[in-house]
């Protein structure tokens, strides 16, 4: 039996997690007042330039004449002005150097002219910029945001499960742990790292017949937010759509009242912060070090794009707006995704 297509088929739910704020328009201001003062400095820099090519230029021709007119009779006149020929090398080239130097001073940093909206990329962790760190902290959860990343790289990284874990990873890191727990549960697994997923993140096959369907996985990394019956419906719609009965929801929050008496009624398991630790408790030492490992691998604290499956990088907006996540890959992808203290 094939597998079904992994097309999506509604609205992708990991392009509507970052409803948050993308308006930069705030910041073109401040941009463009950076990029005025950064064109004057580029243009002075290649008048020097421009100075110094032409003083090389005069010192090459001293230098070189008098060897053209060694048999000449003007040869003693003119042997005094190879020296100073080499002066006038020595002196351009430092010259040019100088304006080098001024012309690369004169351009926009990284993550102001490469992203083109007057955004400052900090690349610093908030341990070694105390000022930011109590910026992040005022920042509120937005209420639209599907997910919601902690600010700071975690100062000692865990080495040992608990719920602290489920709270500093973030929602990639999230999802490659749930899809590991079924995995050493027996299943085939297959999983999507970014971009339309259909509402489905993780698709589970029986590893007993090779290509049959047998449960869907959706996976919300959410904190202080609890899990509505709405997102319940959702994935019982795409299990009806793909035929499947059993359905599983993941998240490192809770779930309200209305989601767990719809979930029991229509065959979807619900996995809330507490019942995914019971669970991981209830493996082996190895196991439980294994998952472990998945969930902390590399920077696990920094949000992935959803769009663009690759890490995001702090922001701060020049008008002295709260700081916020923002891909790297600014302005082909405009996703963003609010901070939250951890």
């Amino acid at each position: 039996m094939k597998r079904p297509c992994l097309r999506p088929i509604s609205t992708s739910r990991k392009a509507s997690k970052l409803r948050g704020s993308t308006d930069y328009d705030s910041a073109k201001k401040g941009d463009r007042l950076v990029a005025g003062r950064s064109s004057e400095k580029t243009r002075a820099a290649r008048k020097l330039e421009d100075v110094a090519f032409k003083i090389l230029g005069v010192g090459v021709l001293l230098a070189l004449l008098p060897f053209f007119l060694s048999k000449s009779p003007l040869e003693a006149a003119f042997g005094m002005l190879r020296l100073l020929g080499v002066v006038l090398l020595i002196g351009g080239g430092a010259l040019l150097v100088i304006a080098k130097r001024a012309s690369q001073a004169g351009r926009p940093a990284t993550g102001e002219s490469a992203k083109g909206v007057g955004l400052k990329q900090d690349m610093r962790s908030s341990e070694s910029s105390p000022a930011l760190s109590t910026a992040r902290a005022s920042v509120p959860v937005t209420a639209q945001a599907d997910l919601v990343a902690t600010s700071f790289e975690a100062s000692v990284r865990p080495d040992a499960w608990r719920k602290t874990v489920l709270d500093v990873i973030e929602w990639r890191r999230f999802e490659a742990l749930v899809e590991a727990l079924f995995k050493q549960a027996g299943f085939e697994t297959h999983s999507q790292s970014h971009g339309a997923d259909g509402g489905i993140d993780i698709w589970l096959y029986s590893r007993h017949q090779p290509g049959v369907l047998v449960s869907l996985v959706q996976c919300k990394h959410w904190q202080g937010r609890k899990v509505g019956v709405d997102k319940i419906r959702e994935l019982r719609g795409v299990m009806a759509a793909h035929k499947v009965k059993r359905g599983q929801f993941a998240t490192t929050s809770s779930f309200t009242a209305d989601a767990e008496a719809f979930a029991a009624e229509n065959g979807v398991n619900l996995l809330c912060a507490e019942k995914l630790l019971q669970l991981i408790a209830s493996r082996t030492p190895e196991q439980q070090s294994e998952l472990l490992e998945v969930a902390l691998e590399g920077e696990y604290w920094r949000p992935t794009c959803v769009n663009c499956g690759i890490k995001m990088v702090d922001r701060v907006s020049r008008n002295g707006g709260s700081p916020f996540w923002g891909c790297s890959s600014y302005p082909t992808c405009k996703s963003t995704l609010p901070i939250r203290a951890g």
